[in-house]
């Protein structure tokens, strides 16, 4: 009886599947990479550090107003007090068919004064010599009158359809056409001066004082423009350019603060500080700046109390640790 059980022996395990199944593949798998904060540390001889020009500053203490960064909009201010600004959105070939034919009107309606001006001196000067009737005088000084009334006018019409198309890119003033949130409008302050900053471009931001402009508002998206007036001498906006405002508001942010000069930042905006950890030894470290005004830079975190950081050269270190020549 033996044998048949030993033979049944083989059936029973292919029937079991022979070897055992691979357990399934996880969804999802984590590997150790390199942390920002294993960056490399930079060791400089004393000779080193005086040809790179290295200096150095300690972590202070401080505050600045608050503020509310905002989108903005480059437009070109009216040219009186009434006008409308001109920004990306307006019919420009509209515009200017409509300023050819205010100029043309301005230049009848002047006409016209100055011919009425000339009626009225000849009535009076009839009237002087008692060759000419009073009434013909008064109905070249109502002339006159209305002449007038109309050159105003055309002035006035002329003035709101603001400066030349042709002139637009060539202003020594523009607006800055910040759009806040209606919840916070009423945190703004309105006798402070903004910060523009340029988007994508390096440099230091540049302040704006406020101006009044017409109201207006988005009711789409909930908010409501508010207009500051920038120095643009040297062509460095463009009408229609996007920037960055910060809106100065209601309160204090405490912080770190550094010069402006130890702030560096990569292409994807990161913001980097080197800090002197050891003698001769220098570490790239990540800051959040909150704000900078006067050179100095508020930090938001990154940093402790009394930190030794470079100020000069730490653009030279930054090439240092990524070879790049200076």
């Amino acid at each position: 009886m033996r044998p048949p059980l030993i033979l049944l022996l083989p059936v029973i395990l292919a029937a079991c599947g022979g070897e055992p199944s691979k357990p399934a593949a996880p969804p999802s798998h984590a590997e150790t990479i390199a942390h920002e904060t294993e960056l490399l540390k930079l060791t400089l001889t004393p000779q080193a550090q005086q040809r790179l020009g290295i200096g150095l500053a300690r972590v202070g203490d401080g505050s600045a107003s608050a503020q509310r960064q905002v989108a903005g909009e480059i437009v070109v201010p009216p040219t009186s007090a009434n006008g409308v600004p001109v920004n990306s959105l307006t019919n420009l070939q509209q515009v200017g068919a409509q300023q050819a034919a205010a100029d043309a009107e301005l230049a009848r309606a002047t006409a016209q004064a100055r011919l009425a001006r000339i009626a009225l001196n000849r009535a009076e000067s009839l009237v002087r010599e008692e060759a000419g009737s009073v009434r013909a005088r008064d109905e070249a000084a109502a002339a006159l009158a209305a002449a007038q009334a109309a050159l105003g006018a055309a002035r006035q019409q002329r003035q709101l359809l603001g400066p030349s198309v042709s002139s637009l890119g060539s202003q020594a003033t523009l607006w800055v056409r910040a759009a806040v949130f209606g919840s916070d409008v009423g945190n703004v302050r309105r006798d402070g001066a903004a910060t523009i900053t340029m988007l994508g471009a390096g440099g230091a931001p540049r302040l704006a004082r406020p101006v009044q402009a017409p109201p207006s508002a988005n009711s789409a998206a909930g908010t409501v423009d508010l207009y500051y007036a920038i120095d643009n001498r040297d062509r460095a906006f463009r009408v229609g350019q996007r920037v960055s405002v910060g809106l100065p508001i209601a309160g204090q942010t405490e912080g770190l603060s550094v010069p402006s000069t130890a702030i560096l930042r990569d292409i994807y905006g990161g913001e980097w500080i080197y800090q002197k950890t050891a003698k001769d030894t220098f570490v790239r470290q990540r800051v959040e700046v909150a704000s900078e005004s006067g050179g100095r830079a508020l930090l938001a975190r990154g940093l402790s109390s009394g930190a030794e950081v470079v100020t000069t050269g730490a653009a030279e270190l930054f090439g240092t640790e990524f070879g790049a020549a200076h």
